[in-house]
């Protein structure tokens, strides 16, 4: 049992905001979980009186459970729904994170909108007034009078209204703003933000009612508060892309109720956020048929994605070469190099190297170490790929390419969109079916004499 100590009269522990684990007093790293600079101080809560468990906490036998569940509700934003694994599942807590401004607030009320179509939804804002959603409800067109707005922090008073109203979706925004009485802690501490998520997941469980937390970043990318956070929902979703770029990725990185690593592509506009019907497409319309350009066939969680690598190889004057990358793990690019110089004959070590997605996807996948080889073989030599070929292939130290996942799939969506070669490693070639010219390659010193022959 640790125990707290009293400043200024009151009784305060410090919490890692990684692990959840605590001190008595502020230590550099922590020695659960070895990260540096993660202790925050929180005031220590006030004991909860014990209660009666209620009968339904009683164990049940699995198999009287009955399974028979209702059906998952649309939000009517069929992309969304992807990302959720089918709809909102009832008394779900789903957390939504992502940079200000990239379109967080916008999409939920897009997506209260349909849902206000059948029941009312309560939105809960801690940080702007109702007149101030309102107005941006008015550009948007999401101004369905089921739509109740309602300017509260505490959590207590927030699931009384939910049980007044029976809406049929809560929408909290955002996480960091709401308080709840059994945490004496200012909003945003460490103890808040959990104390805070804990009891609204508790109400959504008992009440029925999903709910959508909407929840700050750090300036490292992640949510902000605990990580103990993200365990407490069901299901994290992480929004990616620039702000001043238009298309906005969706990303499920946590799902009790469907697959993880699923996404979903939109485009901002000035009435708010516009699905993207198709992707590839969408990310394929400014390719330039310049040297250094190269078509990946990735997945994105069940859906294949086409994808632009771009290379540029360029000679420096400096001692240290320069390796940057963008969308694309730098750790990786600067492995395939390595991997190039000793095993498939290419020379960059009087080179600066620079690899960028096109579109500003962020993309973590083996499949793509085909693509950014060709892609900067074609930059080191000049020499533009073929127009209608596409890639996928994950590149071995030892500089064999090994298989991927669903190559089928791949394929087929490449075809889709005119490709008419695939370049593939040489076990999945024989899993294609697409009315492709695919050629299998079993290591990269085949790949230059492929492409530029």
């Amino acid at each position: 049992m640790l125990e707290s100590f009293a400043l200024a009269k009151k009784a305060i522990v410090f919490s890692c905001t990684d692990c959840g684990s605590q001190a008595p007093k502020w230590i550099g790293r922590c020695p659960d979980c070895n990260a540096w600079n993660t202790y925050a101080q929180e005031d220590v809560p006030t004991p909860r009186p014990a209660t009666a468990m209620s009968a339904s906490a009683a164990p049940v036998s699995i198999a009287s459970i009955d399974t028979d569940l209702t059906p998952r509700l649309s939000t009517q934003l069929p992309n969304l729904d992807r990302v959720l694994g089918g709809g909102l599942v009832e008394g779900s807590v789903v957390l939504v994170g992502g940079e200000p401004g990239i379109g967080k607030s916008t999409l939920l009320l897009q997506a209260a909108q349909a849902l206000a179509q059948m029941r009312p939804v309560l939105y809960v804002s801690g940080e702007e007034s109702p007149r101030q959603i309102a107005l941006r409800a008015q550009r948007l067109g999401t101004t369905n009078a089921n739509i109740h707005l309602f300017s509260e922090t505490s959590v207590e008073r927030i699931i009384a209204e939910t049980e007044k109203m029976n809406p049929i979706a809560v929408i909290v925004d955002s996480i960091q703003t709401v308080h709840t009485a059994s945490n004496s802690s200012m909003p945003g501490s460490v103890g808040q933000v959990r104390d805070s998520a804990g009891v609204l997941m508790a109400a959504a469980k008992r009440l029925g009612v999903p709910f959508f937390l909407i929840g700050h970043i750090t300036k490292e990318g992640t949510i902000a508060g605990p990580k103990a956070l993200e365990h407490i929902v069901d299901t994290v979703l992480y929004f990616e892309g620039e702000k001043f770029q238009n298309y906005r990725v969706i990303r499920a990185c946590k799902n009790r109720f469907g697959p993880v690593n699923e996404v979903a592509i939109y485009e901002m506009h000035d009435g708010g956020l516009e699905e993207v019907a198709n992707p590839s497409a969408a990310l394929l319309s400014q390719r330039s048929s310049a040297p250094g350009s190269a078509v990946i066939a990735a997945m994105e969680g069940t859906r294949p994605l086409l994808v632009e690598v771009q290379a540029l190889v360029s000679p420096t004057s400096f001692p240290s070469p320069r390796r940057t990358a963008i969308g694309v793990d730098a750790n990786r690019v600067s492995l395939l190099l390595a991997v190039l110089e000793r095993k498939g004959g290419g020379k960059f070590l009087a080179n600066d190297v620079y690899v960028n997605v096109a579109g500003g996807l962020q993309i973590d996948e083996p499949a793509l170490d085909l693509g950014i080889v060709a892609a900067l073989l074609s930059s080191q030599r000049n020499a533009p790929l073929p127009h209608d070929l596409a890639l996928f292939g994950e590149v071995g130290l030892l500089g064999e390419v090994r298989s991927v996942s669903q190559p089928d799939l791949r394929a087929r969506e490449a075809a889709a969109l005119g490709f008419r070669r695939l370049l593939a490693p040489h076990s999945n070639a024989a899993e294609i079916r697409a009315d492709l010219d695919v050629t299998g390659i079993r290591r990269i010193d085949e790949l230059a004499a492929i492409l530029f022959k």
